[in-house]
């Protein structure tokens, strides 16, 4: 078994690095138009449409290449919350059009938001759905040949720059894992409204607002394979996001892991570098097994969707085995810092960045039962239909 990356995606890797260094430096506040600029720079280099198909305008990479980019995005690109922007329009929001979208909302849709043209934002957490994301109170009311949006949306990334929202609604109320559809609705249209972009502890170069709908019709076309069908999107965009997203955060580590090393090395205190002490040395050494072993299982995890594999363990493992990690990591390099790490810098963008983490895509203790659901611990949950896609494939 062959723990490296192919020489291929390696040499895609460095590329990555080496534009990210260059030419993805944010202004110290965060502003749309350079925002905007940055992710025109970034899709040229095919990051906003990697898993996208050709056809459609992407690079045709599959998880464990796209989670390569994302991981050398995450190293190279001094702003966690650009990197994280990315991903969320690519997995959360972009790949459920790949997958479940009919042909001619795929040719409508997928050139622009591969090109850097238009950005996607995903419309799925609410004030009161969190964690219980089947209890949506935004309904989507059918009325002829017309559905009609009415709710609110919160923490939704992107939503203060996007062009298009993928938005979950309940078209059953009540109805539980069969009472969800999917809605691609346009920036712009009627009865959809943006709030104030938010000012968060953390991932501060991501744009996130919260999202009104009041009175929003849209037609039958722009619902997402079929009604119903909502969840089983949902699921399907988590397995990207948990793994692939997550990738960010293994390059953001690398880089504080380096600078640690570096700094320990050259800082000395009673006469002797500080990684000459032990309990540095041993801190540094667990800091770098957490990263490495997150790594490991992640990777694991984009080889399972990168083969087809539907497996929900192997995500939401590595979700958590990242997550964790970072938190620890930045918490470990503010420490071998000292008083240098409470200052403005990687290692306290690092924490700020990655406490978020543990929450967003389903916060660690979700996961946690998902997994023992799925080894037959947990509480029983209602029998899936599956989406038409699913179904077909039976």
């Amino acid at each position: 078994m062959n723990f490296d990356l192919p020489e291929e995606t390696r040499e895609m890797y460095d590329m990555v690095v080496q534009f990210a260094g260059r030419d993805l430096t944010p202004p110290e506040e965060f502003e749309a138009a350079d925002f905007r600029r940055r992710w025109s720079l970034a899709a040229g280099q095919g990051l906003v449409g990697a898993t996208v198909p050709v056809a459609f305008g992407g690079s045709g990479l599959d998880a464990v290449t796209a989670a390569a980019m994302m991981e050398a995005l995450g190293f190279a690109c001094p702003d966690t919350g650009f990197a994280f922007s990315v991903a969320a329009h690519l997995f959360a929001a972009v790949m459920p059009l790949v997958e479940f979208g009919s042909e001619e909302q795929k040719k409508t849709w997928l050139p622009a938001l591969c090109s850097g043209e238009q950005i996607a934002a995903h419309c799925i957490t609410e004030p009161e759905a969190g964690s219980d994301a089947l209890r949506l109170r935004t309904r989507a009311t059918r009325d002829g040949d017309c559905y009609v949006l009415d709710g609110a949306k919160c923490f939704t990334t992107n939503a203060p720059v996007a062009d298009v929202f993928v938005v979950q609604a309940a078209t059953t109320p009540g109805g539980g894992y069969f009472g969800l559809t999917t809605f691609l609705v346009k920036a712009g249209t009627p009865g959809l409204r943006v709030g104030p972009r938010y000012d968060k502890l953390g991932l501060r170069g991501s744009p996130m607002a919260d999202v009104y709908f009041d009175d929003c019709r849209v037609t039958e076309e722009s619902v997402l394979d079929e009604e119903g069908s909502g969840a089983g999107i949902f699921s399907t965009s988590m397995r990207w996001e948990r793994t692939c997203l997550f990738a960010a955060y293994l390059g953001a580590m690398q880089r504080v892991l380096n600078s640690t090393i570096v700094h320990v090395r050259e800082r000395e205190q009673f006469g002797m570098p500080l990684g000459g002490f032990q309990a540095v040395s041993h801190r540094v050494v667990d800091m770098m097994a957490r990263q490495e072993a997150a790594r490991l299982m992640l990777y694991k995890a984009a080889n399972g969707l990168a083969v087809g594999d539907e497996d929900e363990i192997a995500p939401a493992l590595a979700k958590i085995a990242v997550s964790e990690a970072a938190v620890q990591m930045g918490l470990d390099a503010i420490q071998l810092r000292g008083a240098l790490g409470v200052l403005d810098g990687e290692a306290e963008a690092l924490l700020r960045d990655a406490i978020p983490a543990r929450i967003f895509s389903g916060t660690n203790e979700i996961q946690k039962n998902n997994v023992a659901r799925a080894l037959g611990l947990g509480s029983p949950t209602t029998p899936r239909r599956g989406t038409r896609k699913e179904r077909k494939a039976t």
